[in-house]
């Protein structure tokens, strides 16, 4: 199975294999096997149309999450919007790979059954999302 990268938006990742084989880890890390994921790179425009036609939500996101997942294998489509996590890179003073990473890594966390919803939550959501990304790094 695989990781899939679809661009509607003016972006693309320096390196796909890596990012793929990152992806990849986490899953496995997690104790699960990859089946087919899809992430789609878009605005907030495109975001915020899906956002409201399929989670009745009116606000911007920065990624929105569809799963697919059975038994054992994590399956899904995450899309994000590259304007939102630029828009977070500079907020939070981050660079824009490191943020995008961080929301990458946030939208498999989910279909790997981690919430946000609860502070408690949140907190365990940050903590995953900051040890996944530091495995970016680790065997490229």
């Amino acid at each position: 199975m695989k990781v899939d990268f679809h661009f509607e938006a003016a972006y693309s990742l320096d390196d796909e294999v890596a990012y793929s084989n990152w992806i990849s880890r986490i899953v496995t890390i997690e104790g699960k096997q990859l089946g087919n994921l899809n992430y789609i790179f878009c605005n907030d425009k495109y975001l915020n149309e899906l956002n409201i036609k399929y989670l009745e939500h009116f606000d911007f996101t920065d990624i929105i999450t569809f799963n697919y997942c059975t038994d054992n294998f994590i399956e899904g489509d995450i899309f994000i919007s590259i304007e939102r996590v630029k828009e977070n890179a500079v907020h939070f003073r981050v660079p824009l790979d490191n943020e995008v990473r961080r929301v990458m890594a946030h939208g498999v966390l989910h279909l790997l059954g981690y919430n946000d919803k609860t502070e408690d939550e949140k907190s365990l959501m940050r903590t995953k999302e900051n040890e996944m990304m530091q495995l970016f790094h680790v065997e490229q």
